[in-house]
């Protein structure tokens, strides 16, 4: 029972300050585990605050003896959070800006359950089974576009907008009155599950598959802790890093096939074994007569058949239930975006040439990503790369390892935006835009509060009536 819970939090290796903040420990009572992470809005005056004020309000309202239901709960914790900052920031000018996002769970082991108050880019997952699920949705632009699938995973975490947040505590007065302004939730905690409570300067660094391996690592939670850290400051540590880690640490349960009862199961708890089903005792006296092995042989195939439909039959509803938790089913890209992105992807040289086999125009419904060293995309003739009606993100966006596009002969209609880069080289040759609303957005991050020397300077942009001849 002691490796139940575990958290850790750090500076990262971009930032002087430490803006987050996290409660990994058991109520006063004693009967649940408190596991928080609580990430600062609004500079080192505020931000730090922000989330001390926050921590403060949770563990007050959380250990105060009262009963009641756990969500009714969390959610006055936020509320009274959220009072204090306001308040806070109306007696100090200089932290008039400052705010929190926060995700608080309330984990009862001996019950197996968890229950969870949520607002802002901080996360809560699931690992069950060796797949990690995400619980709680991010309140901002590029976190709806993630959870939709309008973004890859990698695209949302290299996006320039990635940081911006639309709720947060701090924000708003009188959250009492806005019923869906905090998310909560409850679910099975069933034995062998584990919890993660992070903030963005993890999710921002560390791709899903390798958080996954991480848990799924046999090692005490301290040095999975230390190990997600250290990842996120190998991958760049642009952020503080947090992470809380809650385990049911009780024995898992193995079910094995039973025939369909009328009782339901709770949602979670549904399981396929993949054992054989007990053999049939069969008490005969051998005969000389053919009918009993003849009977034999057809209660075998009947029984053997039985439970194979009866598993066929469980698949689809596991598959749909961890469908409904996950929401990561994929929107279908069309063949054509398919093929553009497997073509930048296999490229084995730099130079992608857009022939006769693409058909224009190649409708965009989720960013086509750029992550070799160079690369300059040429077509023959004008080429046109256009959103699909539902989708606002970017048309190219340049990964973290991409160093500069060039772009010859192709055109760009009805997007938001056509290329989002993070201060690499953009280079555009005959490319023309329709009802496009930003042409390149060009992200450029400095490290917080140090001194910064250099020159931004002016696009060299020529409009031209007549295209450049294409050698």
């Amino acid at each position: 029972m002691a490796d139940q819970f575990f958290g850790i939090t750090d500076t990262g290796k971009q930032r002087s300050n430490n803006e987050d903040t996290f409660i990994a420990q058991w109520a006063a009572k004693n009967d649940m585990i408190i596991a928080c992470v609580i990430d600062g809005v609004g500079g080192y005056s505020g931000g730090e605050v922000a989330a001390a004020l926050a921590r403060e309000s949770f563990l007050n309202r959380i250990n105060k003896a009262a009963s009641g239901d756990v969500i009714p709960m969390l959610i006055e914790s936020f509320n009274l959070a959220n009072e204090r900052i306001l308040k806070d920031k109306q007696q100090a000018d200089e932290r008039r800006n400052m705010a929190c996002v926060a995700t608080l769970a309330m984990v009862d082991i001996e019950k197996n359950q968890f229950y969870y108050a949520h607002v802002g880019d901080t996360r809560l997952y699931l690992l069950r089974d060796q797949s990690l699920v995400k619980i709680t949705q991010d309140h901002s632009f590029v976190g709806y576009l993630e959870d939709s699938q309008r973004l890859t995973e990698e695209a949302a975490m290299a996006h320039p907008k990635r940081n911006e947040i639309n709720k947060a505590l701090g924000f708003e007065s009188d959250l009492a009155s806005k019923t869906d302004y905090i998310e909560t939730g409850q679910s099975p905690f069933l034995p062998g599950d584990m919890l993660l409570l992070c903030s963005d300067g993890l999710t921002d660094m560390v791709n899903k598959q390798d958080i996954t391996d991480i848990l799924t690592a046999s090692m005490p939670l301290k040095e999975k802790c230390k190990l997600l850290v250290n990842a996120a400051n190998q991958n760049g540590g642009r952020d503080n890093i947090t992470a809380v880690l809650v385990q049911n640490d009780k024995a898992s349960s193995q079910h094995e096939a039973t025939m369909p009862s009328s009782s339901s199961k709770s949602k979670g708890e549904e399981a396929i074994s993949s054992k054989e089903p007990d053999e049939v005792p069969m008490n005969f006296k051998r005969k000389t007569s053919v009918a009993i092995p003849v009977l034999t042989i057809l209660m075998i195939v009947f029984l053997g058949s039985t439970v194979w439909f009866y598993l066929q039959g469980q698949k689809p509803r596991v598959i749909v239930e961890q469908t409904k938790v996950d929401s990561l089913i994929k929107k279908q890209r069309n063949a054509q975006e398919v093929k553009l992105q497997q073509a930048i992807d296999q490229l084995k040289g730099h130079i992608l040439l857009l022939d006769t086999s693409y058909k224009s125009p190649i409708v965009i419904s989720e960013a086509i990503n750029i992550s070799k060293d160079s690369l300059l995309i040429k077509a023959k003739r004008e080429m046109v790369l256009q959103s699909d009606s539902a989708y606002t993100g970017p048309i190219f966006i340049l990964s973290a390892k991409a160093k500069s596009l060039q772009l010859d002969s192709v055109a760009f209609r009805d997007c938001q935006t056509a290329v989002a880069s993070r201060n690499q080289t953009v280079g555009l040759k005959n490319v023309r835009f329709y009802n496009c609303k930003t042409a390149v957005q060009n992200y450029i991050e400095v490290p917080e509060k140090k001194y910064i020397n250099g020159k931004i300077m002016p696009l060299t942009l020529k409009a031209d009536s007549l295209p450049v001849k294409i050698n």
